[in-house]
Parts: C-alpha cells; structure tokens; sequence
C-alpha cells in the first residue's frame, strides 16, 4: 500500500512571530520584491504624466498613512491633518532656503518639527475624545493656516515660499524621472517603517487604546502617553510627505492647505480601509486617479450629442465636485471596511475555491 503524503491544510501559525509577519508567505514576499524592481524600471517606459501621478501618490500615501495610524490604528480623529501636512512642506522649505541645511537632510527635520507641533495640539487627546475632539483639532487646522498666513518669515506670507530641488553629492533630483526614485525610496521605506511599528509593543498598545481603552488601561498601558505619540506618529509622516511634496514642486502656497485637504486625507482611509496599512495605499490610489477618470469621462461626454446641452455640461461640472463626497458616502453604506477588506475576500475566495468554508 503506497503511502500517502500529508499536507497541511488551512492557514496554520503556530508562533507569534508568525501571525504578525510582513508578507504572509513567500510567494507575497517575492511577488512584492518584484513589484519594487518593476517600479524601478517604471522611468524608463512611462511618460512623464504617470510618473507624475506617481509621485503625487508616494507623497500622498505617507502622509494618510500617518493618518491612519491615528485614526485607523488609535482610534483618535483628526480633522487638521491638511494643515500639518502644509508644516511640513513649509518647514523642509525653510530649513533648506533660509538656514542653508541640505535637502536630504531638511525633509527628516521637517518631520521631527511637524511631529512637535502635532503632539502640541494632540495634548487635549489625553483628556477629551469623540466629537470634542474633532473640534479641537478642526481648530488646529486654521489655527496653522493663520500662521502660514502671517508668519512670512516662514512661509513666505502670501507670496508663498520656494523649496530647493533634492541634492545628493552634487546631483540634482529636478526632473519628474530622477524625484520618481526620491518618492519611490521614501514610499517602500516609510511603509515598511509604518508595518514594523504595527508589529511592535506601542503599535499592539494602539490598537488596544483604540478597541477598548478601558482594558488597555487596566493591563498597564498608559493612555495619556499612547494618545499623544500617536498624534505625534501621524504628523511625523504628514510632515515628511509634505516635505516631499515642496522639493518636488518648488514653490509652497497656503492656499493649498485648507480643510478640504485634510477631508481628502479621511477620505483616503476610509475609501482604502481604516486600521488597514495596505488598504491606506489602495485609497490613495483610488483617491488619485478618482479625478483622472472623471475628467476622461466628462470629455467623452462632450464628444457625444449630449455635450451640447448646457444643462448637462453644468451638471457634469457639479458631479465632478461632490465626487468625493458621494464617494465616501458610497464607502460608508456599501463598503465600509474599505477597499482593503473587498481585497481579502477576493484573495480568500480563489485561495479556497471550489470551498465556500
């Protein structure tokens, strides 16, 4: 009687180390190394519009992740993020323009001062939560667009203030296809950064303030310390995002910076999935070429018979406008575990097809 060879069946993890891994496998962990190699390559055959959607998405997706981590992870709301955002841009502006320190070194700075001022006004989370807490940092938000607007030894004031190109040993990141692999590095680093502080003893203490803060505190963690470092995690990568985000242009207005920027930063979590690293991504993503799409459909509209009625080329304008909100209401009624969760069950649909269980 030939013998029979045993095979697991099921996912089985038999260690901590285990079901708090990266990449669940091997396959996931060479599929996504490849994926980053591919993207290396992207320059070389894509046309400058993409790079600069992509681009736009490494900036953007480093600073919802911080986001994320504060709202998704901790479960405090932050309806400022916009303005800590425009700090950071302004900050690693200065920093590189008016004291002189290199680019490369200006954007982490930029970070660590944005960081300061996001634990300054995260100090009420140690006391209030909820709504109280929506309005205090709605506070924050035009109590920092006030001071973009008048200290101009900053941010220039109205005239808003220019930013030096990143330089490294004398080469110049200027150009869409060499500040591509500036954003690309600081994308994969700042992500693999943001799943190892997940994993680690204040990442687990997030999410235990956030599930249940009552539990969290009898076993010893200490609320008022986790509250606070989360505000200051989150405007840590919102200024490093920003801070890629004035080098890249050159040139920082305030006027950038307002309360819908930081509607769109919820928006992008709540469309990618809150709680949800690589759900914070697939918002992004979505939340960028969201526009893109739109546009390419309202000027397929205008080359039909419909596009000249004036009621409907004004109704397509609006459209365009209340997207995103229709959007995020879209997300709340029909998918509000976000993209991250309709992704798990497609994978765990073909993983254990033909079996429903």
């Amino acid at each position: 009687m030939s013998s029979l060879t045993m095979r697991p069946c099921g996912d089985f993890r038999t260690s901590y180390k285990q079901d708090n891994t990266i990449f669940e496998t091997k396959t996931i962990r060479m599929m996504a190394i490849i994926a980053i190699l591919g993207l290396c390559t992207a320059p070389l055959f894509l046309d400058g519009y993409y790079l600069t959607l992509f681009i736009q998405i490494s900036y953007l997706g480093i600073a919802a992740l911080g986001l994320n981590i504060l709202v998704g992870f901790t479960g405090q709301i932050s309806l400022g993020h916009g303005a800590f955002f425009g700090f950071g841009a302004f900050a690693s502006a200065w920093l590189s323009t008016s004291l002189h320190i290199p680019v490369f070194l200006s954007i982490p700075l930029a970070g660590f001062l944005t960081m300061a001022v996001g634990m300054m006004f995260g100090l009420p989370a140690a006391r209030i939560k909820g709504l109280y807490l929506a309005i205090a940092t709605l506070a924050s938000q035009f109590i920092i667009e006030d001071f973009f607007a008048r200290a101009d030894w900053f941010s220039g004031g109205s005239a808003g203030s220019s930013a030096d190109p990143v330089n490294l040993f004398g080469f110049l990141f200027d150009t869409d296809q060499s500040f591509y692999y500036v954003a690309l590095f600081a994308l994969v680093f700042m992500y693999i950064w943001g799943c190892n502080l997940m994993r680690s003893r204040d990442g687990r203490a997030f999410v235990a303030v956030r599930d249940h803060y009552l539990s969290a505190e009898i076993m010893g963690i200490k609320l008022n310390k986790y509250r606070l470092l989360s505000f200051g995690v989150s405007s840590f990568y919102a200024g490093i995002g920003g801070a890629l985000y004035a080098h890249y242009l050159g040139y920082v207005s305030a006027e950038g910076f307002t309360i819908f920027m930081s509607v769109q930063f919820l928006a992008m979590i709540i469309i990618g999935g809150m709680g949800s690293i690589k759900g914070t991504l697939m918002g992004v993503v979505f939340m960028v070429f969201l526009p893109e799409v739109l546009e390419s459909g309202v000027g397929v509209m205008k080359m039909t018979d419909w596009g000249n009625i004036p009621l409907v080329v004004d109704g397509l304008a609006y459209i365009k406008e209340m997207a995103i909100g229709l959007v995020i209401i879209g997300f709340l009624i029909f998918e509000p575990e976000g993209l991250a969760h309709r992704w798990a069950q497609i994978k765990n649909y073909w993983k254990f097809y033909p079996f429903s269980y």
